[in-house]
């Protein structure tokens, strides 16, 4: 048999939800803070667990034994950079990447590639827009960047000596250039300059979300320094055999170019080391940067919403004046009317939370079909979103709760 708590609490539910019913619009705008609160969290969670998701696929790509070493900061950094102190440091050239081949005995191959920015590139029958990454490279690029050739072949060492005149194209790039042919064997033109097209990468889509891969030109180092000046700092890549050999090539190349570059011993280093790890740790920050915006937009939305519901709760007292007196007068007890209107006041942003979750999952739906981006939200993200509303309903509801509960029946009733 159901006790009298049960029974009193049953009432309380049904009281509520007719009230709610009764006055839907109002109830609604009500909860308008509250459903956008919920849907920024559900929304931007989902985007930081996509971004998570693909940003360690896509280091995974690159291998547990490679490392890079550059003269400029790697990935996504937080705070005010001293970009001045970088441009003050020494280039990295060819001769640090012979260095580090012929020094350190932990190293199994180094590549040493550098990023030309967007370019627009051409053929006899189509061109790209300027938005085409040119990249010069060393022959050892495609084993140490995660990549393979789908088409054709990479470059050899003896094409890069030579500087000959070949590239290797990204797929989007073929489509463009190539629509309906074979790329191998033709020919495009970067400023002016004729390459013939000896591989295509495989497809890999966007890196870190951002960064299309597929919109790449590949060309050999001493070409690419040729046609965009040799006044550039070169991105080492360095390969290990195995994963536990890292550390140990990290520090002898670390040994290395400190002792080239004639760094003192109590100096920090003026380059820089970047592995997987380490640009992992890197977009975690930026993540829970995200994270705490997304809560601060929350939680303003919801002390938005909570005030509207104090609000209309306090309204709600007001009109009903007179049923609270009839309900005390019979013997409704003043926890009986705290709890009636608490729980309606609970309900109803509880309500709000659920349409800024259902809002919410439809957005990260969305745009994980139309973008084909892997949003997914946490579940810890869910249960925080519903507890949040449900607790905002609570607090602002004590008080217009707490004002039924007080009055005096006999006033109450002569209330109009």
């Amino acid at each position: 048999m159901k006790g009298p708590r049960f029974i009193a609490l049953w009432d309380n539910l049904r009281l509520t939800v007719g009230t709610l019913a009764a006055n839907p619009l109002r109830s609604l705008l009500t909860l308008l803070g509250v459903v956008i609160g919920v849907t920024t969290v559900i929304t931007m969670m989902a985007l930081v667990e996509g971004l998570r998701s693909k940003v360690t696929t896509d280091l995974s790509n690159l291998g547990a034994n490679v490392f890079s070493v550059s003269k400029w900061p790697a990935g996504i950094n937080l705070g005010r950079m001293d970009w001045r102190r970088f441009q003050r440091r020494p280039n990295i050239g060819l001769a640090d990447l012979r260095a580090v081949r012929e020094g350190c005995p932990s190293v199994t191959t180094a590549s040493a590639q550098t990023w030309l920015g967007p370019n627009k590139i051409s053929s006899a029958i189509a061109e790209t827009q300027p938005n085409v990454i040119v990249q010069g490279a060393t022959a050892e690029w495609i084993d140490t960047s995660g990549r393979s050739v789908s088409a054709g072949r990479f470059f050899s060492i003896n094409e890069v000596e030579e500087a000959r005149s070949v590239a290797v194209v990204g797929l989007d790039v073929a489509d463009r250039l190539f629509p309906g042919q074979n790329p191998l064997g033709r020919e495009l033109r970067i400023r002016g300059r004729v390459f013939q097209v000896v591989g295509v990468l495989e497809k890999r889509g966007k890196i870190f979300g951002v960064f299309n891969a597929d919109s790449m030109v590949v060309l050999p180092l001493p070409n690419a320094l040729d046609l965009f000046g040799r006044n550039r700092s070169l991105r080492i890549n360095v390969q290990t055999t195995d994963p536990t050999q890292l550390r140990r090539a990290q520090d002898e190349v670390t040994a290395l170019l400190r002792m080239r570059r004639n760094v003192k011993p109590d100096a920090p280093n003026n380059f820089e080391v970047d592995t997987n790890e380490s640009m992992t740790r890197t977009f975690n920050n930026l993540s829970n940067v995200i994270t705490a915006a997304s809560f601060g937009i929350c939680l303003l939305s919801l002390v938005v919403g909570g005030i509207g519901i104090l609000n209309i709760m306090l309204v709600s007292v007001t009109e009903r004046t007179r049923e609270i007196g009839i309900r005390k007068a019979l013997g409704a007890k003043r926890r009986r009317i705290l709890g009636q209107f608490a729980l309606e006041a609970v309900t109803l942003s509880l309500f709000g939370g659920v349409l800024g979750l259902v809002l919410g999952l439809s957005l990260t739906a969305l745009g994980r079909w139309a973008f084909g981006f892997p949003m997914t939200v946490p579940p810890w993200a869910i249960a925080l979103a519903l507890a949040m509303s449900s607790g905002v309903g609570l607090v602002f509801g004590i008080y217009p709760a707490a004002r039924a509960a007080q009055l005096d029946p006999v006033e109450a009733m002569r209330s109009e």
